[in-house]
């Protein structure tokens, strides 16, 4: 009795949405940055966003009957300026590879489509730390960063009465030697308060230090001198102009799909003085 075959091409387009979805999904679960700076989602097009600022005027004192005649001009200039950028993640995903491995394809075409276009997100914002204004703290080539160097960026900004609270973005590598600093390791970890100590040691993230929230990337470069950041939110903007949008062709002479992940944005520095800039050693500790 004849029937109706079921063949990989009964699958249709069910798969890309199933590839769609876990790719969105690991993109925004792998996207620190994102979650932590200024974020903008009001446009579509292409236009640039700009930030107006006015200057300060200062306020002075004078004698009683005394006509006052200095007078302040109320000016506005540009402080920022984000323009938009399209970034992409692709695949290309053979018939004999699917019809082979279903599922373990499905699965790391979700993990690399993602991953991938998140990577690229997080380096856009995390590369703005080098335009911070708002101070720097240089530890030198070769050198740790310690508590003092975390905490005097987050003061180089409390004196210039950035508001808070303060957010910390740092190497992986940096964050060992702070933990080591809390941690049994040291033979001087006495003087450190056990609430700190016992954060340490159960989770590995100390989440929040007073007004200061500190976390810890990979996106970071490693190395003997790297630029990482303490700022506000208000330091750093991203304007998002299109969400994460997957489309899928069909490549009959190369007998597979082509998978396109694609989204649009605008991402930069948005108040520089709002940040600093903290240097320090992020090279891979060996203790």
């Amino acid at each position: 009795m004849a029937g109706t075959a079921t063949t990989v091409s009964s699958l249709g387009t069910n798969w890309v949405s199933t590839v769609y979805a876990d790719a969105v999904t690991v993109f925004r679960a792998n996207n620190v940055m994102s979650n932590l700076v200024t974020v903008f989602t009001d446009r579509q097009g292409d236009e640039a966003r700009s930030l107006p600022g006015y200057n300060q005027i200062t306020a002075g004192s004078i004698a009683e009957a005394t006509d006052i005649t200095s007078e302040s001009e109320f000016t506005k200039t540009n402080i920022s300026t984000l323009y938009v950028n399209e970034a992409y993640s692709f695949a290309f995903l053979t018939d004999r590879r699917r019809e082979t491995d279903t599922q373990n394809a499905l699965a790391d075409v979700s993990i690399e489509l993602g991953a991938s276009l998140a990577d690229k997100v997080e380096s856009d914002l995390l590369g703005t730390f080098s335009s911070f204004t708002g101070g720097t703290i240089n530890t030198g080539g070769g050198t740790a960063m310690t508590w003092g160097h975390l905490l005097a960026a987050r003061t180089a900004l409390k004196a210039t009465k950035v508001p808070g609270p303060y957010i910390a973005v740092i190497h992986e590598n940096a964050w060992h030697q702070l933990a080591k600093a809390v941690s049994p390791a040291n033979a001087t970890v006495s003087n450190t308060p056990e609430s700190l100590r016992e954060a340490v040691k159960s989770n590995w993230y100390v989440g929040t230090f007073g007004d200061l929230s500190i976390f810890t990337t990979a996106n970071l470069t490693a190395g003997t001198l790297v630029t990482q950041g303490v700022f506000s939110p208000s330091a750093v903007a991203l304007d998002w102009r299109r969400a994460p949008r997957l489309e899928k062709q069909r490549d009959a002479s190369r007998r597979g799909d082509e998978l396109v992940l694609t989204t649009k944005y605008a991402s930069g520095v948005w108040r520089p003085k709002a940040g600093c800039q903290l240097k320090s050693d992020t090279q891979l500790p060996t203790s």
